[in-house]
């Protein structure tokens, strides 16, 4: 049997047993990882050094401490409060709410930014009297659709900004073009409208909160320093992940731990719970993604792929366009999306050249429906998840049928928004 179909098999296993175990799919990715290098597909050395992409783990790392710090902080909550207190009413306080924390999402990592925003979304729910489960799907659907705007929102944008020698800056401007940022953006104007009109039946009430004390502006001193230096490191280098982006967020994330443990002068117990408590099974599970994917890649089959889709799409540009958005949602709707991206970038870059287009049209088509698709199902991301144990500790059931009537329509109007001016920049 050709090499190339043996690591197809591995990949197909290992996608049916996380979608079967999605608990385990760290050590599912691992053990595939282990069993194509055992094969000899790839060898041990080329692993490490070539498909293991190092400097986003640092990025990653490091910003997951830094976001953790961030919350520790109350800073997110004070934020909020404010708006709260600021807001003409309560309909438009709950809208800004969830734009915020999707802006917020943008920085920091998502299911941390929905753990932060849901007390104060409960809060305020209790206040109104009303039921807090359409507030937490905002929440949700909004801090995901944000992830991928920046190159530290989430794993995808890392993964991408690697791929595409993207830096910082170039999720704003890139080639004289708006980029994905404002791609996203526009997605996110469309959905606070959907979500406008779905609150603004609270009608004209005015709400106040008391505010959170803020315990220090250390953590947030360090977001600004970690979104100010990964700006310069792309201005001076001009250029995508570096060593130097990757060991600067490190840097800052090992420096916010020595001040959380001597400056604040936290105990032990929370220095290592604080570190346990970071997102190692998706750090894990990236490690074993990249070494899998790389060595289908190494062999030729995803070559072979892009050349089968160019011959379905026969050169139609909005046709390949569609498609790449609409499989990219459905795929991500009910699968992780970080394998579906680390695989399916090098595929569309390739049916791009081979089309003779402008790459980033069907890249950010890619980036724009696997991470929005995540919007539209309970177990489409991890923030869903979270918000849905979050509701049923109140005592609400969120079914999935109750879900779909906020995903699917959020999903769509955000996607058909952030599409129409992807297709307008970038055609």
């Amino acid at each position: 049997m050709p090499v190339k179909w043996i690591a197809l098999a591995i990949v197909c296993v290992m996608y049916a047993t996380i979608i079967i175990v999605p608990q385990k799919k760290a050590f599912i990715s691992l053990a595939a990882a282990v069993i194509v290098v055992l094969l000899g597909i790839i060898g041990p050395v080329q692993a490490l050094t070539e498909h293991i992409n190092w400097n986003i783990l640092m990025i990653y790392v490091g910003s997951l401490v830094i976001a953790d710090l961030f919350i520790y902080s109350r800073a997110p909550a004070r934020i909020a409060d404010n708006i709260v207190n600021m807001a003409p009413n309560a309909g438009i306080a709950i809208v800004v709410i969830i734009v915020i924390t999707g802006l917020i999402s943008a920085f920091v990592e998502n299911v941390a930014t929905v753990l932060v925003m849901a007390p104060i979304a409960l809060a305020l729910s209790k206040k109104l009297n009303m039921k807090p489960d359409l507030f937490m799907v905002g929440l949700a659907v909004m801090a995901n659709l944000q992830g991928t705007a920046t190159l530290v929102g989430d794993p995808p944008s890392m993964i991408f900004a690697s791929f595409a020698d993207y830096g910082f800056n170039d999720f704003f401007f890139y080639e004289g073009r708006l980029s994905i940022f404002f791609v996203v953006q526009t997605g996110m104007l469309a959905g606070a409208l959907f979500f406008y009109i779905v609150f603004s039946k609270i009608g004209k009430r005015k709400v106040f909160v008391e505010k959170e004390k803020v315990l220090s502006l250390v953590p947030s001193a360090l977001l600004v320093l970690m979104v100010a230096s990964l700006a310069l490191c792309s201005f001076i280098l001009n250029s995508g992940v570096t060593l130097t982006a990757g060991l600067l967020v490190a840097g800052l994330g090992i420096a916010g731990i020595l001040w959380y443990a001597f400056v604040r002068k936290e105990s032990g117990a929370a220095v290592k719970k604080l570190l346990l408590g970071l997102d190692w099974e998706t750090i894990f599970f990236l490690i074993g993604i990249f070494v899998v994917v790389g060595a289908l890649s190494d062999t030729g089959l995803l070559a072979d792929f892009a050349g089968y889709l160019n011959g379905v799409i026969g050169g139609n540009l909005l046709a390949g366009f569609v498609i790449v958005i609409i499989v990219s949602i459905i795929i991500s709707g009910f699968v992780d999306n970080v394998p579906y991206i680390i695989a399916m970038l090098p595929v569309v870059k390739t049916l791009s050249v081979s089309m003779n287009i402008q790459p980033e049209l069907y890249m950010f088509a890619l980036l724009v429906g696997s991470c929005l698709g995540g919007n539209l199902t309970p177990f489409g991301a991890s923030a869903n998840i979270v918000a849905i144990g979050i509701l049923k500790k109140e005592g609400i059931n969120l079914n999935f049928q109750r879900w779909l009537k906020t995903g699917i329509p959020f999903t769509f109007i955000t996607t058909t928004a952030a599409a129409l001016l992807l297709w307008f920049v970038w055609t």
